[in-house]
């Protein structure tokens, strides 16, 4: 039994994908979460800012003693990964390794799409882990910057996201592909929207959920699962940006009523 919470960051909200699906899979397991909105949208950002900006956010986490970290961002994983995966001495999951699998399990024509941030389309990440898996699929890969913006400022319900989601995924139109990989974790929150464009045909693929499969898998293979049952986990929720906007969308999004958020200052943020 290891009651130590689980860490999980992100460049703002779209983390809460990730989270929410692992409250619903692993219930007894603590959260300790942080957005850091005051510097997104990371997709346009060098590489090395954003690996040096996730350091920050894990070093946060690591004072929370957290058993293992997840990085619940595409652009993240594709800049930082490997280096905190060869650096720190607990478990590190990114998003793009799992929703890769999960794409090439669910293709029925190896024509898979991607939309992502710019940064984690120009790290060519995700088509680089889909064809290393299975050489023979295609991989159409489709920066969407313009999605993040919408989810940040709440607008991810309104009629403007309609137009926007439309607009952006027009290059589809006319492609085979019957897969697409939501290949950032703010996308899932536009998820009705994304897939009344695409059509009922194309499987979507929410990277973070599928993540939480392998958090699941490696809590149990390093016996680092809490069987605690006594009582329920306190979850902590961060932001290094505004705490009553992550509160607004936390608590629709996760269904906590009671969640508050605290505004964390990290440097350069």
């Amino acid at each position: 039994m290891n009651q130590q919470p689980i860490g999980y960051m992100d460049s703002g909200v779209g983390g809460l994908t990730v989270v929410k699906e692992s409250l619903r899979q692993l219930p007894n397991e603590q959260v300790i979460f942080i957005g850091d909105q005051a510097r997104l949208p990371y997709g346009p950002r060098p590489a090395d800012q954003v690996r040096k900006f996730a350091w920050q956010m894990a070093d946060f986490l690591l004072s929370k003693h957290v058993k293992m970290i997840v990085i619940a961002c595409n652009t993240a994983t594709a800049a930082a990964l490997d280096d905190l995966q060869s650096k720190l001495d607990i478990p590190v999951i990114g998003v793009i390794s799992p929703g890769s699998r999960a794409a090439i399990k669910a293709t029925k024509n190896e024509e898979i799409g991607v939309i992502a941030t710019e940064g984690t389309i120009k790290s060519d990440a995700y088509k680089r882990s889909i064809e290393h898996k299975d050489p023979h699929a295609h991989v159409l890969s489709l920066a969407a910057p313009k999605f993040v913006p919408l989810v940040e400022s709440n607008a991810y319900k309104s009629p403007i996201a309609k137009k926007v989601v439309a607009e952006t995924l027009r290059p589809y139109r006319h492609t085979d592909i019957d897969t697409l990989v939501m290949g950032c974790t703010h996308y899932p929150l536009l998820r009705p929207i994304i897939q009344n464009v695409v059509g009922p045909k194309v499987k979507l693929i929410d990277s973070g959920a599928e993540t939480v499969n392998t958090v699941s898998t490696l809590l149990d293979y390093f016996h680092l699962g809490n069987s605690d049952f006594s009582h329920a986990p306190q979850h902590e929720f961060y932001t290094t940006g505004s705490a009553e906007m992550f509160d607004t969308i936390a608590r629709d999004w996760l269904q906590l009523r009671h969640l508050q958020a605290h505004h964390l200052d990290l440097e350069g943020a």
